[in-house]
């Protein structure tokens, strides 16, 4: 018989133990539907407009450039009213950096890294002004802008000519200098573009022009 109060205490403080944790669990449940309603009165849900307007990436290979065209003219005077205190009235460096020149100086000592010594595609030059510039107003230059300073840029650095307007389709024609002067990234998660590095007689891109 005192065996028989033992084993029935033991299954009624089992039971119990599970009741109690059947409780808890609904308990836990039940606050987490009602944290999960709560409203903290802040915020908005994010439009299919405001998601397209920073949904802006152009590639190296020109993909997603927009519409609109530019020239090197109408470069020249935007990058004078809004480049060239930062930059040097000729791309020579100031508070920001130095935009002109250094080509054949990155295996140097000094390497000096510009727009035409360095900078691999023009279409991710098109990309980072538009993105970025000018620092105290990004954004703020619409596609026709960006695409005349990005000329005005590429014309300093004597691979488009004077008289070049730039598009979509002329923009990702530009092989810049120092496009094969990168290594593939080894990183196995980072896709590899297939003759990424092959070099053609024709890429000389001081004769470029468009």
């Amino acid at each position: 018989m005192h065996a028989l109060k033992i084993s029935l205490a033991g299954t009624y403080a089992a039971r119990h133990t599970i009741a109690l944790f059947a409780c808890a669990t609904l308990l836990g449940a039940t606050a987490g539907a009602a944290h999960a309603e709560q409203k903290f009165g802040f915020g908005h849900p994010v439009t299919p407009q405001a998601i397209a307007a920073w949904d802006i990436n152009v590639f190296a290979d020109g993909r997603n450039l927009p519409d609109g065209s530019g020239t090197v003219t109408q470069g020249g005077a935007i990058y004078a009213q809004q480049c060239a205190a930062c930059h040097g009235s000729k791309g020579e460096g100031g508070s920001g950096d130095q935009l002109v020149g250094g080509l054949g100086t990155l295996a140097s000592d000094k390497p000096i890294r510009t727009v035409g010594s360095y900078w691999p595609y023009a279409p991710t030059l098109f990309d980072y002004i538009r993105r970025a510039m000018p620092l105290t107003a990004p954004q703020s230059l619409n596609n026709e802008q960006v695409y005349a300073v990005t000329a005005y840029l590429l014309h300093m650095n004597g691979l488009v000519k004077e008289d070049a307007r730039l598009d979509a389709k002329s923009l990702a024609a530009i092989k810049m200098p120092n496009r094969d002067g990168f290594v593939p990234d080894p990183r196995p998660d980072v896709p590899q573009t297939s003759g990424s590095r092959e070099k053609s007689a024709s890429d000389k891109p001081a004769s470029q022009s468009q």
